[in-house]
């Protein structure tokens, strides 16, 4: 039991900081989309798209993606929207940064 129980526990633990972290790359992947799509519409701006991505972090990230941080621009062709954070972590000591990244081409009137 000795040797059993420490082992467990450190599986359970692995587990668990997996999970946290996968969950924190989905919020922050959603995130990014979000603010990519805002900032891609024709009347959209990377300003707009910024919030857009910052609101959806806020309203569902919770604690699961901690000091997020939203950066975005728009070219005349493209708009990308990146969205930084610590994921949740229940191993002291460790704080793995989640980095992810949307890029969507600008809607226009062509003719």
């Amino acid at each position: 039991m000795v040797l059993l129980m420490p082992a467990l526990f450190s599986a359970m633990f692995l587990g668990m900081q997996a999970a946290l972290h996968y969950h924190a790359r989905i919020i922050a992947i959603a995130a990014a989309q979000e603010g990519a799509r805002t900032a891609g519409a024709e009347h959209g701006t990377a300003t707009a798209g910024i919030a857009a991505a910052t609101s959806y972090v806020t309203d569902t990230g919770g604690d699961a993606l901690t000091k997020p941080n939203v950066t975005g621009t728009r070219t005349a062709t493209t708009a990308s929207v990146t969205v930084r954070g610590v994921a949740l972590s229940v191993i002291p000591g460790w704080r793995p940064t989640i980095t992810q990244s949307a890029t969507v081409p600008v809607e226009r009137i062509t003719g």
